[in-house]
């Protein structure tokens, strides 16, 4: 009888010993799934410190990719055609920049890449790039910079790009005036204060710097010319095929851009006013470029609220770029846009 109760006694402690194996196992599974999960699939993005990335930040911060399963990786950069060749050549799965004739150029020499979204446009009735004269000058219309001095970043830059749009607009063109790259946004800023140009092209938040300290004016601004689609995000070849991963990002992304538009963009009788997350934004904003939330304020560049990317303004930067002899060839925007990612991905996403 004894022996009968240790042996019972004996299987009943196995039998106990059974199901705690079994559900630590369990546990570890389950643990070990939920960090497969969490790692997401890794996307490697390059971008700059710029208020015009802020649906990426956001994106970051309100865990839109992670959400998307999406293990975002930043890499950052201090230049925009770095980007540009980094996404070409796979280095990184996405850029995040301006959308220059070097751009173009590497495409017309065989390298892929695919524009897929809006990353900060010029539209009207929004505060961007100007051009500004000094506070003195007696230009008043863009008609009279026939013969002068005006400076741009770097020769097939955006900041080219505008100047030849803004005098072409106007009845002139670059061959009417004295175009002097100066390499830097502080450069322009120093030699329109001294003088050494006749005219330069600022975007915000230095727009507003140069009102403040009373050294400048604006002639006209950019948006209320023409609009133009000055940076994007894009894809490398091989990330854009493969769909289900791009969707994603674009998804979170779209989530990101309209968070964005609807926190600063918004505008009532034809004003802007701060929506209900302005001081959040601006925050994540200010913390990402290292800039003074007062200052992020000053320039709030303009995006479409679902990130579409103003598709038909690639075509007219080829075109204009080829006319002006800073595109090797001609290209057809078909082969570098790509906006039927995003569209599937807003469908998916919904209103």
């Amino acid at each position: 009888m004894k022996r009968n109760i240790l042996l019972l006694g004996a299987l009943f402690i196995l039998a106990i010993s059974l199901i705690a194996c079994s559900q630590n196992d369990g546990d570890k599974n389950t643990t070990e799934e939920k960090n497969a999960s969490s790692e997401g699939t890794a996307v490697d993005i390059g971008m700059l410190k710029l208020t015009s990335s802020a649906p990426l930040f956001i994106a970051i911060e309100k865990g839109y990719f992670e959400e998307a399963g999406i293990n975002v990786n930043v890499e950052w950069f201090e230049a925009a055609q770095p980007i540009s060749v980094a996404t070409a050549g796979g280095d990184i799965d996405v850029g995040a920049t301006g959308i220059t004739a070097s751009l173009y150029n590497m495409v017309a020499g065989g390298e892929e890449l695919v524009i897929v979204a809006d990353k900060g446009r010029e539209q009207e009735g929004y505060s961007s790039t100007a051009l500004l004269v000094p506070n003195d000058s007696d230009v008043e219309r863009v008609e009279d910079l026939k013969g002068k001095r005006i400076g741009i970043t770097q020769t097939g830059s955006t900041y080219h790009y505008m100047t030849g749009r803004l005098l072409e607009e106007n009845g002139l063109s670059t061959s009417d005036v004295d175009l002097v790259p100066l390499n830097s946004i502080p450069g322009l800023m120093e030699t329109l204060e001294s003088k050494q140009v006749d005219a330069v092209l600022l975007n915000e938040p230095n727009i507003s710097r140069v009102l403040d300290e009373g050294y400048g004016k604006v002639v006209a601004q950019i948006g209320d010319t023409f609009d133009y689609q000055i940076s994007g995000i894009f894809f490398s070849k091989t990330f854009a095929g493969d769909e289900d991963t791009a969707k994603k990002f674009l998804k979170a992304y779209a989530k990101a851009t309209r968070y964005y538009y609807d926190a600063v963009l918004t505008k009532e009788d034809g004003e802007l006013v701060a929506g209900e997350n302005f001081d959040e934004v601006i925050t994540i904003i200010a913390e990402y470029t290292d800039q003074d939330p007062e200052i992020i304020k000053q320039g709030l560049p303009y995006m479409d609220r679902d990130g579409k990317l103003l598709a038909e303004d690639i075509q007219t930067q080829i075109d204009w770029y080829v006319k002006e002899n800073l595109l090797e060839k001609e290209l057809d925007a078909s082969d570098i846009v790509n906006t039927d990612l995003l569209d599937e991905a807003l469908t998916e996403l919904g209103k």
